[in-house]
C-alpha cells in the first residue's frame, strides 16, 4: 500500500498551523494523505504567502487543505466552522484534533520599583491567566465536544496537544503559559478517561526547546536555546520537524492503545 494513501479520505483539524509545530505537521500528514481544515490568525499579507503554500502542499501530494483564519477560540466562529466544515467532511472523518494554539501572556508576577501604572500594564493579572489558560488549554475540551456533538470524530479518533518543560520548572515571563500547559497535562488525562468511550486516545507531546516564533516571544529565549543545545544529548534542540514526525507516529493504527500519556520529543533533553 502507497503510504501517501495511508489516511486517504481522512481529516486532521489543527488549531494553530500557520507555523512552528502545526505547519509541519500538516507537511506531514499531507504525505500520508490525510486531509487538513487550518485554523489560524494572521494578517492579509502573511496569509496570502500561507495560502500558497497550503495549496503548493495539497497539490504535490494530493489531499485538500482547508484554510480558515478564524478565532479557533471565539464560540461563535467555532460553531460556524464545525457548521462548515460537516458540509465537506464525511461523519466519522476526523482522525485528528491537533491543538497547537499558541496565544498568552507573557509578563512578570510583580514589577518591583515599578509605577502603579506599570504594574497595571506590566503585570500578570488574573485576567491574563485566564485568558491564556483557556487559549492553551482549556479550549481543546470546547473543540472536542462540539466535534463529538457533529458526528465527524473517527471511531478511532486521535487528540493531540502540545505542553512544554516550562510546565515544571520556572522560566522568565512564562508564568501564565506555564499554568495553561500544566491544566493542559491534567485536562488529557481526564480526556484520555472520560473520551475513551468514543474510542478518542488523547495524549500530550512535550518537546523539547524548538526554535519557533512563539519562543522568540519568551524573555531569555536566546539562553533556553543554548541551554538547549548544551543539554541534550544528541547536541542541537529540537526540530518542528521531529515533533510532526510523533504527531503522525500517533495517527497510526499501530499507535491505538496510546492513551493519557506525556510524550517526550526532545532528543533525551529531558534527561539533564
Amino acid at each position: 500500500m502507497d503510504k501517501k494513501l495511508q489516511f486517504s479520505g481522512l481529516w486532521a483539524v489543527i488549531l494553530g498551523g500557520s507555523s512552528g509545530f502545526g505547519f509541519a505537521a500538516i507537511e506531514k500528514l499531507a504525505k500520508h494523505g490525510m486531509n487538513v481544515a487550518v485554523l489560524y490568525r494572521e494578517i492579509a499579507g502573511a496569509e496570502k504567502i500561507l495560502k500558497t503554500k497550503f495549496t503548493e502542499i495539497a497539490e504535490e501530494n494530493g489531499i485538500t487543505i482547508l484554510p480558515h483564519n478564524i478565532n479557533a477560540l471565539d464560540t461563535v466562529s467555532r460553531a460556524a466552522f464545525i457548521q462548515q466544515f460537516a458540509d465537506i467532511a464525511e461523519k466519522g472523518s476526523v482522525k485528528l484534533l491537533l491543538h497547537s494554539i499558541a496565544r498568552g501572556n507573557l509578563k512578570p508576577l510583580t514589577i518591583e520599583n515599578g509605577t502603579v501604572e506599570d504594574e497595571a500594564y506590566n503585570e500578570l493579572s488574573i485576567e491574563d491567566i485566564q485568558m491564556t489558560t483557556y487559549a492553551m488549554s482549556n479550549s481543546l475540551l470546547d473543540w472536542t465536544r462540539d466535534l463529538l456533538k457533529a458526528e465527524l470524530f473517527n471511531a478511532d479518533g486521535r487528540i493531540i496537544g502540545l505542553t512544554s518543560e516550562g510546565a515544571h520548572k520556572y522560566w522568565e515571563g512564562y508564568a501564565a503559559v506555564s499554568i495553561a500547559k500544566a491544566s493542559l497535562e491534567s485536562l488529557a488525562k481526564y480526556m484520555a478517561v472520560e473520551f475513551a468511550a468514543y474510542g478518542l486516545k488523547t495524549n500530550v507531546i512535550q518537546a523539547g526547546v524548538t526554535e519557533t516564533a512563539s519562543l522568540k516571544k519568551i524573555p531569555g529565549s536566546d539562553k533556553l536555546i543554548k541551554a538547549g543545545i548544551k543539554r541534550n544529548p544528541l547536541g542541537r534542540i529540537t526540530k518542528p520537524e521531529d515533533v510532526a514526525g510523533v504527531i503522525y507516529l500517533l495517527c497510526t493504527d499501530e499507535s491505538f492503545w496510546i492513551n493519557g500519556a506525556i510524550i517526550h520529543v526532545d532528543g533525551g533533553e529531558h534527561c539533564r
